[in-house]
Order: C-alpha cells, then structure tokens, then sequence
C-alpha cells in the first residue's frame, strides 16, 4: 500500500474545504497554513532530489570507456538542466514562504488584487493574477517576435 495515499486525499479534502470557503475568508489562517505546508512538502521533495543527483554524480566512475562517457555526460547535462530549474522553483518557494509570513501571500504583485484559491492550488509559488500573467506572456511574446523581425 502507498504510504502517501491518505496523506493525497486527506491533502485533497483540505483544498476542497478550503475552496468550498466564502470569498471573505480570503487568505485567512487555515487557508495560509495549507499552502505553507504545500510549499515546505515541496521544498523537501525538492531538496531530497537535488541531493541524490548530486550523489549520483559524486559516486560516478570516470575510468569507464568513452561510450559510457558520453552517455554519461549526455545524463549529466539533462540532470544538470533539471537541477538548474529545481533550484529556480527552490528560490520560488522561498519567496512564496516570505509573502505568507509577512501577509502579502495570495495577492497579486502587479494589481494587488486577490491571486484566487483556484490558481494557488495549481502553482502554490504564483505572484500575479491570471490577468497579469497573461499580460506578462503576452509581451513576453510580444518582445521575442520583434526580436526576430
């Protein structure tokens, strides 16, 4: 039996409760003491697998053949790739954990208006609303296009 099966569902009827909540109770204390043990949960699984990739890598041979060697490297630097925005997602957790202690968590930084339960249970790190966000991506694509023009 999976040991993390009641925790997921016992996770699962938390948000549904917590969504269930009227738009009053926006970001109040139980709201906030979920999404802080959502992103602690996250960081440790992250963390967790940041060290044994880094175990992986330490325990490596370097007298193999040149075809291990390539393979090798060619899994190092897939590894690397995925560390590099593991520990990207690590800062962004980071800072989530900030806005929670000093009560700017759930908020948009552009519009300063309410993130929504919805798009927190989805992406616990987001700083801005979905209308921000999509404004974002849109000059993001924006920029990238007059780029190469």
């Amino acid at each position: 039996m999976n040991t993390q099966e009641p925790s997921a569902s016992a996770d699962k009827a938390w948000a549904e409760q917590l969504l269930a909540m009227p738009a009053s109770d926006y970001m109040n204390d139980e709201q906030l003491a979920f999404f802080r043990r959502r992103l602690l949960d996250e960081r440790a699984e992250i963390e967790a697998h940041l060290k044994e990739m880094k175990d992986v890598i330490a325990s490596h041979e370097r007298d193999s053949d040149e075809s291990d060697q390539a393979s090798f490297e060619e899994e190092l630097r897939l590894a690397l790739r995925q560390a590099d925005r593991e520990s990207r997602l690590l800062n962004n957790i980071e800072s989530a954990l900030k806005r929670i202690e000093n009560g700017e968590y759930g908020y948009c930084e552009e519009t300063g208006d309410p993130i929504g339960l919805p798009r927190l249970m989805f992406r616990p790190t987001a700083k801005l609303c979905i209308e921000a966000k999509e404004r974002q991506e849109q000059q993001e694509h924006h920029y990238r296009k007059a780029r190469w023009e």
